[in-house]
């Protein structure tokens, strides 16, 4: 007799409790396969930093301005290779509550520091020429359905213009993606000096410092050096790694990282006592039988075998139908949630390690079972009947 008949047989013979089982199984990978792609989505920009890229922000704050006059002066430290800055500029598109990110940068040196960013270089030609110009990433290009070509007017909730309005009307020159899938483009660029020559008020300031070094080993020796050098001045500077720096701006909302975990670890916690104790109860009611297939001749490994391969059969039933109602939970959440969650997607790193988990509930809540089903007394068996 074919083993996997039996265990097929064993395992469909109560279905209320295989449906119940499994779908304890399915809620438990559903929301593994969605929190973990809300964690990915918000440490896509820790997990994409370079490891040679420093920030360099005021030591008062991530708000206070720095003076313009500090880009030459970092990029001439030893170990700087390149150097760019940005500004936020609040902007956002018809209606305030539909938020933008838009920053005004150097134009000339933007995609020098951020090399993962991929533009048509007659596109990138075109955006350089014409100073009232944008670059658009394409995830927020694809939400507001904007085409290169288009004439899009941007307000901001912080600037206001000379002529007194808070709308700026920028064309659009070009549509920047990303080299990977996960690399956010859901913010604009515009020109720096522009920005400089419409706003009311402020003088040459910058928002902060971007900068890449020769050799990510000299991180700390530049992040020091930089700090070193404006120690005393009227803006002191904090440099840290953009991996430090995002992280530290995405925990100002709490710890994301501990939350996700307490999640996913009682959700499977539950799982595991209610498949395990039901795996246990299914062998006991089945002792009598397993005690005829040894006198059959059923060797106790063979037993003990089958046992396991049904409790993991049964894991990756509810797993795979959880993994795939997140997959399509997720899809969905994506579009409609682009605006705040970058790049939320399932993605292979996901589906292996939730691949795994299924392997270890399945051998986890049939490893006692089995072991008393390999360990089962013929005689004792019949006794207990």
């Amino acid at each position: 007799m074919n083993d996997l008949y039996l265990i097929l047989k064993n395992l469909t013979r109560k279905k209320m409790r295989l449906f119940l089982t499994s779908f304890a199984i399915f809620i438990a990978f559903l929301i593994f396969g969605a929190v973990m792609a809300l964690r990915g989505a918000l440490n896509s920009g820790i997990e994409m930093s370079a490891d040679n890229r420093l920030v360099v922000v005021n030591k008062i704050n991530f708000t206070q301005p720095l003076p313009y006059a500090y880009v030459n002066k970092v990029k001439n430290i030893d170990g700087v290779k390149d150097v760019t800055h940005a500004n936020w500029f609040g902007g956002y598109y018809q209606e305030p509550a539909n938020q933008v990110v838009t920053m005004a940068v150097d134009p000339e040196t933007y995609f020098d520091v951020y090399s993962e960013l991929v533009v048509d270089p007659e596109q990138k030609q075109a955006w350089l020429n014409d100073r009232g110009g944008i670059l658009v990433g394409e995830r927020l290009a694809k939400l507001n359905n904007w085409q290169v070509g288009d004439r899009i007017p941007i307000s901001s909730n912080i600037f206001s213009k000379k002529d007194g309005g808070h709308t700026w009307e920028f064309m659009v020159d070009g549509i920047f993606t990303g080299a990977d899938a996960q690399t956010d483009t859901g913010y604009l660029l515009f020109h720096y000096k522009y920005f400089m020559e419409t706003q009311s008020w402020g003088g040459d300031y910058l928002g902060w410092l971007v900068l890449t070094t020769t050799d990510p080993a000299l991180n700390e020796q530049v992040a020091k050096a930089i700090d070193e050098r404006f120690a005393n001045s009227s803006a002191e500077t904090d440099t840290s790694t953009e991996k430090a720096f995002n992280k530290a701006f995405i925990e100002q909302i709490g710890n994301i990282g501990l939350i996700i975990f307490g999640v996913v670890f009682m959700a499977f916690f539950t799982i595991l006592i209610v498949v395990g104790n039901t795996m246990v109860l299914a062998i006991r009611e089945r002792t009598g039988e397993i005690a005829v297939l040894k006198t059959l001749g059923f060797s106790s490994i063979r037993i003990f075998k089958m046992v396991l391969l049904e409790s993991c059969l049964l894991a990756f039933l509810g797993g795979l139908l959880g993994l795939g109602a997140a997959f399509i939970l997720v899809k969905g959440a994506s579009a409609q949630l682009a605006r705040f969650l970058p790049n939320l997607v399932l993605d292979q790193s996901i589906i292996i390690q939730a691949l795994i988990y299924m392997l270890l509930l399945g051998l986890i809540t049939g490893m006692i079972p089995a072991v008393n089903a390999l360990r089962l007394n013929i005689v004792t068996a019949f006794n207990r009947g």
